[in-house]
């Protein structure tokens, strides 16, 4: 082979190094080794960072792989909710990243729906109670980790559901406690009026005849809505009769023993009698007596020379062991009636005459001398007189009577030889029964009422009056007193203070209770204003001192300082209402309210108040007088009570050629100045 021309080319032993050194060349200065360039095959969630003079591709945070090929998304959440978020949470996990959400009952403390907790975000239980109304009507909330549990107040007890429950998922409301009717009580009777709700008391008293040793009983409204009973009982009264004698003859005394004390005991006493003489009939009868005395006492009518069985018992509903005596009366020799006889009362208004005559079926005529008096009324006089015949040696005698009279009944036996007369006394108690009806008041003070007693009979009546002010803690009135009258409608006009509630108590002294009525008496004018008077000529008008009034005839309300034009000071009626505010429509030609004080800012010492201030008080502008008019300053104090207005008026002061107040005074001064210092200021600016 022939060699080319010179110059054509490098030597073939040339190329070799030639391609050792281009690919040295482009190892340093292309994009890469394959040719490549390595930010531009990074991963859409990778970044292309400098590393030791080396490019590299990167995952981006929440991101793992290879950086070029492969970014997977890391689900941070696979941990656990509690690892990753912290407790009461829940994990969501979003491309890169996450977020935490707190569970139903608890918030974030960054007050955030969501958190990530790299600032110290936790979730913290959430106080459901705070808000009301929570567990509805009668329910109290108590709150738990998350949530929150409702149960009944004392005094409510749940119904339609558990205990405790949640508003939302259950149906239990709580209901007010109500017992009901209370229990019935064996051989005892509900007495009073008594409350159904929890902690309401029902008493109960024994029926006649029974008591109860324990105590009293009573039976309670529970925390259950029923009633508690009690465990006393009410036990019958067995009366025991004992130490049965014969007095005098043909009476009968004994002495009880009931386990109490009890007012009066009616007795059941039976006679039977057994003449000696066999031709003689059997004397039998029967007595009823009533008395509260422990050792009672009765005196029979008793045949002569009799054997007599006497059977001594209570009468129901109480029950005794039955008392028996036997014994025989004296013989009587003489046949004849000695006109001998005594008398006992029975059942407080009757009379039992015994007849110590021992002779049989005879008639005889009594003649009764009744005259009562009432020790409080000094024209009282009850006198009555009759004939009594009868055959029977005992015979009872009952009298028409006035209650709370003291009698004295005078029987004479008449026919008799001498004429024998017995005499006692007789008290009768106070009435049980109301005398009193129809009580009404009139004219604010007075009373009127319907007595319920024989016409033209003369009674007395106790007055018990008690006056009190809610708003005068101090005040009390007290009154007692009685009046005497004859009338069957009475009427009485009472010494009352204004503005006071009154209770007032009537007895009439022949009843045993009273009537109760309450009267409400108006309120009449406050006590005039107390005010130092001022005349003021072209001058300032001082300060004016107000005082607090006394509220003897009402509750004060305010205090008002009203300014008049001083023409119309002679026709100014204290109770108008239609004075106006200085800025109302009227002109202030006809006056205005300058200031309204509540009498509760009003000091207990005193305050002052400068006319023409320019400050408000209440609704009320105080504002300056005009000068060079004559005015009239006027302080009226209000009482209101019971939808009633009453006002006290006085004249404070009067101006005439009105100037300048002294705070009105200092502004002029001040405002001359500012106009000397703006001069000045002027003229050196021109200067």
């Amino acid at each position: 082979m022939g060699r080319g021309p010179r110059g054509a080319g490098p030597p073939r032993r040339l190329l070799p190094l030639l391609l050792l050194l281009g690919l040295a060349r482009g190892a340093a200065g292309a994009p890469g080794a394959d040719g490549l360039d390595v930010c531009a095959t990074c991963h859409e969630h990778a970044t292309c960072q400098q590393r030791e003079g080396k490019k590299i591709c990167i995952c981006n945070y929440g991101f793992v792989g290879n950086g070029r090929t492969q970014c997977v998304d890391k689900n941070e959440c696979q941990f656990g909710a509690t690892v990753v978020c912290g407790n009461h949470t829940s994990c969501h996990n979003t491309p890169g990243g996450f977020y935490c959400i707190c569970l139903e009952g608890y918030r974030a403390t960054n007050n955030k729906k969501t958190f990530i907790p790299n600032d110290g975000t936790f979730c913290t239980d959430v106080d459901e109670c705070e808000v009301s109304g929570l567990c509805r009507h009668g329910g109290r909330c108590v709150n738990t980790h998350g949530s929150f549990e409702c149960y009944c107040m004392d005094g409510y007890l749940p119904r339609n559901g558990p205990e405790p429950f949640h508003p939302t998922t259950d149906t239990t409301s709580c209901t007010e406690i109500n017992c009901g009717n209370p229990p019935e009580m064996r051989h005892a009777i509900l007495v009073g009026n008594h409350s159904s709700r929890l902690g309401g008391v029902a008493r109960y008293v024994c029926q006649e005849g029974f008591e109860s040793p324990g105590g009293k009983i009573t039976s309670v409204c529970t925390e259950k809505g029923t009633w508690r009973e009690s465990t006393l009982t009410c036990t019958e009264i067995l009366t025991k009769i004992d130490d049965v004698s014969v007095f005098n003859d043909t009476c009968v005394r004994w002495q009880i023993n009931s386990g109490r004390i009890n007012p009066k005991i009616a007795y059941v006493i039976s006679v039977k009698g057994q003449r000696l003489d066999p031709m003689e009939s059997v004397h039998e009868e029967t007595i009823n007596l009533t008395t509260d005395s422990r050792t009672p006492e009765v005196c029979l009518a008793l045949y002569p020379g009799t054997n007599y069985t006497v059977n001594i018992s209570t009468a129901p509903p109480r029950r005794s062991v039955p008392a028996v005596i036997g014994f025989q009366t004296a013989e009587d020799d003489l046949l004849e009636d000695d006109g001998i006889f005594n008398i006992s009362i029975f059942n407080e208004t009757c009379l039992q005459l015994n007849r110590h005559s021992r002779k049989v079926g005879s008639e005889h005529m009594y003649q009764f001398t009744v005259l009562g008096q009432r020790w409080y009324l000094d024209n009282f006089c009850h006198a009555t007189s009759f004939n009594f015949t009868t055959w029977e040696r005992a015979p009872v005698v009952c009298l028409d009577l006035y209650p709370a009279t003291d009698y004295t009944v005078n029987v004479t036996l008449l026919g008799s030889p001498k004429g024998h007369s017995v005499q006692i006394t007789i008290a009768t108690p106070p009435a049980v029964k109301q005398t009193i009806s129809n009580i009404s008041g009139f004219n604010e003070t007075c009373l009127r009422w319907r007595s319920i007693k024989t016409a033209d009979m003369e009674e007395m009546y106790l007055f018990h009056i008690w006056g009190q002010r809610w708003y005068q803690k101090e005040f009390a009135q007290e009154m007692t007193f009685n009046i005497s009258s004859s009338s069957r409608d009475p009427e009485v006009c009472l010494d009352l203070h204004p503005g006071t509630d009154y209770n007032v108590s009537l007895r009439a002294l022949s009843s045993e209770l009273p009537v109760v009525i309450s009267l409400t008496t108006q309120i009449t004018e406050p006590p005039l204003p107390e005010v130092e008077f001022f005349t003021v000529h072209g001058g300032p008008l001082p300060r004016l001192r107000l005082r607090k009034a006394k509220e003897k005839n009402g509750p004060i309300s305010s205090y008002q300082v009203l300014v008049l034009p001083l023409a119309l000071q002679s026709t100014f009626s204290c109770d108008s209402e239609g004075t106006s505010s200085f800025f109302s429509n009227a002109s202030d030609a006809d006056g205005y309210v300058a200031a309204e004080l509540l009498a509760k800012d009003v000091p207990d010492d005193a305050m002052e108040i400068l006319i023409g201030d320019r400050l408000y008080y209440g609704e009320y502008y105080n504002a300056p007088l005009k000068r060079g008019n004559d005015y009239c300053i006027i302080l009226r104090i209000t009482s209101e009570w019971n939808k009633v207005r009453r006002h006290s008026c006085a004249v404070w002061a009067q101006v005439k050629d009105s100037s300048l107040t002294l705070l009105q005074m200092a502004g002029v001064g001040l405002g001359s100045m500012a106009v000397v210092i703006i001069l000045t200021f002027l003229s050196f600016s021109a200067v």
